[in-house]
């Protein structure tokens, strides 16, 4: 008998072939979906345990994150802004609020501003350490001598042309540490728009309302120190203007500084002084008065608010004495008072922030916009002036190159329109005194 050999048909075949490449499908998907369970339930632990670095130097190639396996973009580098510093405190943590033992200290410093920064706030963690992605950090520091420290001031400004040649010195007031002084310049700079040099002079503010007597007589021990470093920057060759913004107690030890360099024969610092602001200033008017004999008050600006509590208290404790950044030119007392010093004045109570209203002119975006504004605005008779090392300035003020004129800076846009119409937006041309109400 013949036997016929059976083969199995094609569509059989097939039908095996398919079945077998979908258990082998299924099988992909199940692990697929463990391991995904897998990572995710490890995610928790593996940052809890530091395993995941949200903080890794910036190398290329190197993942910073978690989140950067499934971001399309990298993620935004903090903003540096470099700060000159020079101190009468004695040290930055623990006796900072002590007098310095051994002179003024000076340093470079570079401040971490976070990516995502908002106008008018200093990001600083609630506990913990911070991260510069999110708060404001010390970068770095490298301490100088006084020589050094001038060098370095002009080499900095070399190359610069017409208003970025300029410096900022801020001072600031009552109760502040050595990490608030610098990160406020830092974010007052960053917000402001200010391309020119920033330079702090801290000085031993104290912590506490226990501490204003003494926070007074350190003021007071810190004239000279803040009067030197006046007449290193006047005489710096190739420096543009020299703006200062001193706040609260530190417009009392600015203008005692200016004071004496006026008294020493340099009133303008060789020419180079600019714009005065004083921001809440914590001075007696009559005192006030007498400073003003001895300094051009064409030069002066002074920030007021009737809402200011600490100048309140300042009065009170002075045995009621009237301060001058507490004075409102809505009373015509305090408006005639004004007029008669000759300063330009702007009114910041419409933008008082907080209980206390004394730091408005820093909290508020539109004041902090219009002041980097004023001390940033291109002024037409330098606007081809460029800083050069080593040559021979042409005058006492400016070293001169030729360069095509600057091109005028785009108005700022962002001041929001209800800010838009209040006085502090006005910075930004002054006007002189007060106008009458």
């Amino acid at each position: 008998m013949l036997r016929r050999r059976i083969f199995p048909s094609k569509a059989l075949i097939g039908r095996s072939l398919l079945t077998g490449l979908r258990q082998k499908l299924r099988a992909v998907a199940r692990l697929s979906r463990g391991l995904f369970r897998l990572m995710f339930g490890l995610m928790p632990t593996l940052l809890l345990a530091g395993c995941v670095s949200l903080d890794v130097p910036d190398v290329p190639g190197t993942i910073a994150s978690v989140g950067d396996v499934f971001a399309s973009q990298p993620p935004e580098a903090p903003h540096r802004v470099v700060i000159f510093v020079a101190s009468t405190r004695n040290g930055e943590k623990g006796a900072a609020n002590e007098m310095s033992h051994d002179g003024t200290h000076y340093s470079l410093q570079m401040i971490s501003v976070p990516p995502h920064h908002k106008i008018g706030e200093i990001e600083r963690p609630a506990f913990g350490s911070a991260d510069p992605a999110h708060h404001f950090v010390l970068a770095s520091r490298r301490d100088l001598d006084e020589a050094s420290f001038r060098n370095a001031l002009a080499t900095h400004i070399s190359g610069r042309i017409g208003s970025n040649r300029d410096v900022l010195l801020y001072v600031h007031g009552f109760n502040t540490s050595y990490d608030e002084a610098r990160f406020r310049l830092a974010q007052i700079v960053e917000d402001g728009r200010f391309g020119g040099v920033p330079v702090l002079f801290t000085w031993p503010a104290s912590d506490g309302l226990l501490g204003y007597e003494a926070a007074r007589e350190t003021a007071t021990a810190s004239r000279d120190a803040l009067a030197h470093v006046l007449r290193d920057l006047g005489n710096l060759p190739d420096i543009g203007r020299i703006h200062i913004l001193a706040h609260s107690l530190g417009t009392w030890l600015t203008m005692e500084a200016l004071r004496e360099r006026a008294i020493a024969g340099s009133p303008d610092l060789n020419g180079k002084l600019g714009n005065v602001m004083l921001a809440a200033p914590d001075i007696d008017l009559s005192v006030f008065r007498e400073q003003l004999r001895r300094i051009d008050p064409a030069h002066i600006s002074v920030l007021v608010s009737a809402h200011d509590k600490a100048l309140s208290l300042s009065s009170w404790l002075a045995g009621d004495r009237p301060r001058l950044g507490a004075l409102d030119p809505h009373r015509a007392a305090d408006r005639a008072a004004l007029n008669r010093l000759g300063v330009k004045v702007y009114d910041l109570s419409p933008e008082s922030r907080g209980f206390v209203g004394h730091g408005t002119y820093a909290d508020a975006p539109a004041v902090v916009r219009a002041i980097g504004m004023q001390i940033g605005k291109a002024r037409l008779q330098d606007a081809d002036i460029q800083a050069v090392l080593g040559k021979r300035p042409i005058d006492s003020n400016v070293t001169a190159e030729p360069l095509p004129a600057a091109a005028t800076p785009a108005p700022v846009t962002s001041v929001p329109a209800a800010a838009a119409t209040s006085p502090a937006a006005k910075l930004a041309p002054p006007t002189a005194g007060v106008p009458a109400q």
